[in-house]
């Protein structure tokens, strides 16, 4: 980079704790902030320093929000007016690029697909509002797109969401800052300690906001309840109780599975166990992956020592593929497993036969851990225009392991049988002997 536009001044006047953060900020840094404190402005001018001062040419950055959209909306205009006093820059709104001199870029993006962010080289990246991303866009696809030189920097800032992997990265940052790791740097700013907000403000804001709301929002509270979250509450209420623990496999129970398909999505499978005398439901495992085809799930099954009762599906499992004209089903039962088709009921209902078969549930603390983390996530819309809350969830990271968990929830509601169904499940074949066809289960429910 020429002294020329090394020499310009960005327009950017920090505060005292955002200059703070660019004299102390580290090859990685979170930043858990509270509303209104500055942090997309401290994150876009971090990003176009560094992507300025890098030693190469060629350099390229990205600012990535949860999607493309938010990204334009937050980021856009700010950055073209930092930016826009450089020398020879060009602003391409149609792909939302800035073009520095010497082939220097920096890219606004959004996390809506992570894999179409493949194959990027970067040197300098920001993840704004990480907790609402999918947690497989950092170490599958933004870490690799560093490594190039060994050098490549992350940023992360947003405000709490429940416990999500916001915030177990704040948490590996705390700890490799504590154990003297010079690659890290942790920073975490509640409204009542920065100054930023007046304190009249602050008092106003609580007044009008539920108590949880304003923890996480304004005191950047990791433990306060997600706002909006439909099952956290109930899990709370199921650790308090000792519910949430080790609960081994018991090798005389049949392992019955739930599953959510995804296509160029998640597919989420949650294993469970249950007795017929016995309400308790004990949740031994979970398994999500991305991009996997169905025998990728079947292998993933066979590994286990499990033995396997009933697989419950949706009812897209029906649904035949353009590529090889026959449905999932089908693929499922030549792989050997027979999946029972779940009643298809509303979302709100399939919610509710959740909420009801949560307090009977023991969850395995290990085995299940990604899964519950994702079940506490799970939450309602938010409408900007109405400023309340939709009858619908977001759909996030979080939706795949409360989709699978919800067609658990609606089998053992609605009293699979143990007659008709099982045989179909364990031979392919109705209990009368004949082969099992799409008919027979659209005939039970």
């Amino acid at each position: 980079m020429s002294d020329e536009i090394r020499q310009v001044t960005i327009p950017y006047q920090p505060r005292p704790l955002q200059a703070k953060f660019h004299q102390e900020a580290r090859r990685f840094s979170v930043a858990v902030c509270h509303r209104r404190f500055g942090k997309t402005v401290m994150a876009v001018n971090w990003l176009l320093r560094e992507i300025i001062e890098c030693p190469r040419a060629r350099a390229q950055g990205a600012y990535i929000a949860p999607t493309y959209g938010a990204a334009k909306r937050i980021a856009w205009v700010m950055l073209r007016d930092y930016a826009g006093v450089i020398p020879g820059i060009k602003f391409n709104e149609a792909e939302l690029r800035c073009d520095l001199p010497d082939g220097r870029r920096i890219w606004l993006l959004g996390a809506e697909n992570p894999d179409s962010l493949r194959g990027l080289r970067l040197d300098a990246a920001c993840l704004d509002e990480y907790a609402d991303m999918n947690a497989r866009l950092f170490p599958e696809i933004i870490r690799p797109a560093l490594t190039d030189y060994g050098d490549g920097k992350c940023l992360w800032i947003g405000t709490p969401r429940g416990e999500n992997q916001f915030k177990e990265i704040y948490e590996t940052a705390v700890k490799e800052q504590e154990e003297g790791n010079p690659q890290w740097y942790a920073m975490r700013f509640p409204a009542s300690e920065t100054g930023v907000l007046a304190q009249e403000e602050l008092d106003a804001a609580r007044a009008t906001m539920e108590e949880s709301q304003y923890l996480q929002e304004f005191e950047v509270n990791w433990s306060a309840a997600l706002i909006g979250a439909y099952y956290s509450s109930l899990l709370d209420l199921a650790d308090g109780e000792g519910r949430i623990g080790t609960v081994p496999w018991e090798p005389n129970l049949e392992v019955h599975t739930a599953w959510d398909l995804g296509i160029a999505d998640s597919t989420a499978i949650w294993f469970y166990q249950q007795m017929r005398s016995d309400p308790s439901i004990r949740v031994i495992d979970y398994y999500e992956a991305s991009g996997e085809g169905l025998h990728h799930y079947i292998a993933e099954l066979k590994n286990r020592d499990y033995v396997y009762g009933r697989h419950h599906f949706p009812h897209d499992v029906m649904v035949r593929e353009l590529g090889s004209g026959m449905s999932r089903y089908e693929i499922l039962r030549d792989l050997g497993i027979r999946p029972n088709v779940c009643k298809k009921l509303t979302l709100q209902d399939g919610i509710e036969a959740a909420r009801a078969i949560i307090p009977r549930c023991y969850f395995d603390r290990s085995n299940c851990r990604e899964g519950l983390k994702k079940l506490r996530s799970y939450h309602r819309q938010f409408n900007d225009r109405t400023g309340d809350w939709r009858d619908r969830p977001h759909h996030d990271h979080s939706s795949h392991a409360a989709d699978s968990f919800r067609y658990m929830a609606i089998s053992i509601r609605e009293g699979i049988p143990h007659d008709d169904l099982s045989v179909m499940a364990r031979t392919g074949r109705t209990a009368g002997g004949a082969p099992v066809v799409k008919k027979d289960y659209d005939e039970l429910h």
